[in-house]
């Protein structure tokens, strides 16, 4: 069954869509996508849970049929958490909920969990694919060979910053192609050029700042790290080594690449079921 769609208003008055998946008796669970998707990333994961969990997810301010600001300061992580604070507020203002994300969607939602005034209200975090900017800042630091190791992997966020280029190759067909090389996509994935456009903005108003001045951000919260081993963009140590912000930490390496929620849904599915059960209190 399709979800039902609504819209909420963040701070700023970003209008924000939300798709809801039903079973409001459920526990909740959001999931945040990441770049360059949008919320029809979850469909397939969605459908298989809705025996489990009130399934909500919504399109990221400039993806899908929300709101395009168009400074590239209103796509910073406060934003974003305003964002998922007015999700919140929408579908679940009452209880805890359960968080799933991958890739930006990720890199939002750890600043969401690591905010002490929200921790309360999140259950779990299922993370893919997607670490803390911050953790990334302290994680570049250590000089390693791991750390040259993402650094090489993280090539395009440089890219991403350089004026005008980026925006042209999107448009006309080139940058699909050279990322396609790295990590076949289905030719129906149902983005728009604008999702991978305006997206590039969440690059711009983040990366550098944090990686340059890293917060010490931690959390309580149960945190499930999932890291596909053949990931041509993360690398599992970035996702994986951040017991020290985490203690509540739970790591599974998984077979497959970057866009797992779209290729292997099955498991990210039964990967939530585990983690909300095991680690979050949930009854099987």
């Amino acid at each position: 069954m399709p979800p039902s769609k609504s819209t909420t208003t963040s701070r700023d008055g970003t209008r924000i869509a939300l798709y809801d998946y039903g079973n409001p008796d459920a526990p909740t669970l959001i999931c945040v996508h990441g770049y360059p998707d949008n919320a029809s990333l979850w469909e397939p994961v969605a459908e298989r849970l809705t025996t489990d969990f009130h399934v909500v997810t919504y399109d990221v301010r400039g993806a899908g049929t929300s709101d395009r600001p168009t400074a590239t300061s209103a796509y910073a992580l406060d934003r974003l958490q305003e964002d998922f604070e007015a999700v919140l507020l929408h579908t679940a203002p009452n209880h805890p909920v359960h968080v799933l994300a991958h890739d930006w969607g990720s890199i939002q939602a750890w600043h969401f969990i690591t905010d002490p005034e929200l921790q309360a209200q999140i259950a779990s975090f299922t993370s893919i694919s997607g670490p803390s900017l911050d953790h990334a800042g302290y994680f570049l630091r250590r000089r390693n060979r791991a750390a040259l190791r993402q650094l090489l992997h993280s090539w395009y966020i440089f890219y991403f910053h350089l004026p005008w280029l980026p925006e042209l190759a999107w448009r006309k067909g080139w940058a699909h192609r050279a990322f396609n090389r790295l990590e076949q996509q289905d030719a129906e994935e149902n983005r728009s050029i604008g999702d991978y456009v305006h997206g590039m903005k969440l690059y711009r108003a983040n990366v550098l700042p944090r990686l340059i001045r890293p917060a010490q951000r931690r959390t309580d919260v149960p945190v499930l790290a999932v890291s596909p081993d053949a990931d041509p963009f993360v690398t599992t140590p970035l996702q994986t080594e951040i017991a020290r912000w985490a203690p509540n930490l739970t790591v599974k390496v998984v077979r497959g690449g970057h866009w797992m929620p779209r290729n292997d849904p099955g498991l990210v599915a039964e990967l939530v079921r585990q983690h909300s059960r095991e680690v979050a209190g949930l009854e099987a």
